[in-house]
């Protein structure tokens, strides 16, 4: 197996994983994980998709952040179970779904040599975290894992149930 194979499967398998957490979540969406708030399902929603057009298009590619505006609301503070501060869920996962599937695009574009091309404009002092191509783009697949355990206390939170996997 070529990494590129690993990157790519991982890719996949971290969005139906976290995605799967999401979908029942749409009343729920602002119930935040413990009782002293943290990341409700919206908030994780939003800043995932962003940080992934961040991590991808800014960092890998030297592209602006199609979800530039996206700041605040999602990797601003703090957070708020004020809905109206948010784009509705329905939007935010959909750009969500459409900024990983943009990332799969390109990893399908790319060879197991284009992994190790330097990105085009990764953090000065971060360059072990966002260098290349490869790390980029495993950045984006952990990054999705790393939410996932705020999303599952987010679902017991608002009384649903325990998903495996």
């Amino acid at each position: 197996m070529q990494s590129i194979e690993l990157v790519r499967d991982n890719l996949k398998k971290s969005r139906d994983r976290v995605l799967a957490r999401v979908e029942d979540m749409r009343e729920h969406c602002v119930v935040f994980p413990t009782p002293h708030g943290g990341a409700h399902t919206l908030w994780v929603l939003g800043h995932l998709a962003y940080i992934e057009g961040l991590v991808i298009q800014r960092f890998m590619l030297g592209e602006p952040n199609p979800l530039a505006g996206w700041e605040e609301p999602f990797d601003g503070a703090d957070t708020t179970a004020d809905a109206t501060r948010y784009p509705p869920f329905d939007e935010v996962l959909a750009k969500c779904r459409e900024m990983r599937e943009s990332t799969l695009a390109l990893v399908e574009s790319l060879s197991e040599d284009d992994l190790d091309k330097a990105s085009a404009a990764a953090p000065a002092g971060f360059e072990d975290t966002f260098g290349t191509y490869r790390l980029c783009l495993q950045m984006v697949a952990d990054h999705w894992y790393m939410h996932r355990g705020q999303l599952a206390d987010a679902r017991r939170a608002a009384g649903l149930h325990r998903m495996w996997l």
